[in-house]
């Protein structure tokens, strides 16, 4: 594993810094640079964790501080131990143990056997920038702490990593969400599994979220979230191009000669725009890639050689044709603004769900213009299925939007994820 110190800087020194910052260390501003204040917090954890003070995460003390990143502890029983013991002494809930140890006997708890001990912390962190692997990191944490959600993958991108997808409740009417088929909006990411954290707990803890009851969806909804369609995209603009991608070339020349993909790419490994490669009169987006000065490859509106062409696509389209879902919608960025139509196939019940929509969350309707009405996965959805299916851009301002902008955007579409699933 790499090593963190003094002058590091990434990504994931924001992620360490979030975590340190909620266990109670202060790590200064959360801006991803191992400055002289997230040192001094380094060396008061490891100080108070047995370890030696020298500000440098090495392996043991990343082995230690990722029980935080991934919120749980695996604990073994101890004789005498009771779960409300042991829920003091990591600072959770005993409700929240037993949920994540089906079948586990609170009043015989057996020693040497191991439970999973979850953290009285919150597993996703909304103020950091959010990448492919700290998803991937959130998913096992989540898993661990409610084991009665569904993890998988409907298939890998260029470059191999999973397009993991998260399934909510077991009742017949099937709802699909899915966020980042834009690399740049990538805020719409946390803004889902924060959904699926969110949902987890209420579920867990028996309350409402805005009136709306976890227990009485999972019973008569299944939402489908596909957090993150573009991982390989994410990760250049957050990341930025690692000599190793085998495109490195290839990427820097379809990014008209520039190694910078944190102000401008929205594409997948390829150079395509995934949100122009659907099958949903797509020729007519790539006869308009020349009016936007589109020729081939590149950061944006590149629909592809052929419709389906890309392997994002083409999980995200079979995984869709093996559901039966009642509406989709694809988180986007930025406007405020739900789009609801497509040619002249959008089903009636369409306007009056947008609408609702459009309620809860304060963001106009709107209809597409250009390039941007066709090939899109909420058009392909419409054609194919003759379904409602709905764009949603979420905040406002220049892409990639800050993660500042976070809270708003939750607190904007919380009540839209709940209601989607049973409208």
């Amino acid at each position: 594993m790499p090593i963190y110190k003094l002058g590091s800087s990434g990504t994931e020194v924001m992620k360490i810094q979030a975590v340190l910052k909620k266990i109670g260390y202060n790590p200064g501003a959360i801006d991803g640079v191992f400055g002289s204040q997230t040192e001094a917090a380094v060396k008061n954890f490891q100080r108070n964790n047995g370890l030696t003070p020298d500000g440098i995460i090495g392996p043991d003390t990343y082995r230690l501080l990722e029980r935080y990143i991934l919120g749980y502890y695996t604990y073994t029983i101890r004789p005498g131990d009771t779960l409300y013991n042991i829920a003091r002494k990591y600072y959770t809930q005993v409700d929240r143990i037993i949920a994540a140890n089906p079948g586990i006997n609170p009043s015989n708890l057996i020693p040497g056997t191991t439970i999973v001990v979850t953290y009285g912390i919150d597993v996703v962190d909304t103020n950091i920038n959010y990448t492919y692997d700290i998803l991937d990191s959130d998913l096992r944490g989540l898993k661990a702490r409610y084991p009665f959600i569904t993890i998988g993958s409907a298939g890998k991108s260029v470059l191999g990593r999973e397009l993991y997808y998260v399934k909510l409740g077991t009742g017949p009417n099937e709802v699909f969400y899915n966020g980042s088929h834009h690399a740049l909006e990538w805020i719409t990411t946390p803004l889902l599994t924060k959904f699926i954290e969110n949902f987890s707990k209420a579920y867990v803890d028996g309350t409402n979220i805005r009136g709306y009851s976890p227990r009485d969806i999972w019973n008569r909804s299944s939402i489908y979230i596909m957090p993150m369609v573009n991982p390989d995209g994410v990760d250049l603009v957050l990341n930025g191009l690692s000599r190793s991608n085998p495109y490195y070339n290839e990427l820097i020349r379809w990014n008209k000669g520039s190694t910078d993909f944190s102000q401008n790419w929205e594409a997948n490994n390829h150079g395509v725009d995934l949100n122009h490669n659907y099958n949903a009169l797509w020729q007519l987006s790539k006869d308009a890639e020349a009016s936007y000065g589109v020729f081939g490859p590149g950061p944006t509106r590149y629909s592809g050689p052929s419709p389906e062409s890309e392997p994002e696509t083409k999980a995200v389209v079979s995984f869709t044709r093996s559901h039966n879902f009642r509406l989709v919608i694809a988180y986007h960025s930025q406007g405020e603004v739900i789009y609801w139509q497509f040619s002249n196939l959008t089903p009636p019940e369409s306007l009056p769900i947008g609408n609702q929509f459009s309620n809860v969350s304060g963001y106009a309707l709107a209809e597409t213009s250009g390039i941007t009405s066709y090939s899109g996965y909420k058009d392909w959805f419409i054609q194919d299925f003759r379904r409602p299916g709905y764009t949603i851009e979420v905040g406002r301002g220049r892409n990639p939007l800050p993660i500042s902008q976070f809270n708003e955007i939750y607190n904007d579409n919380e009540e839209l994820l709940l209601l989607a699933s049973i409208i």
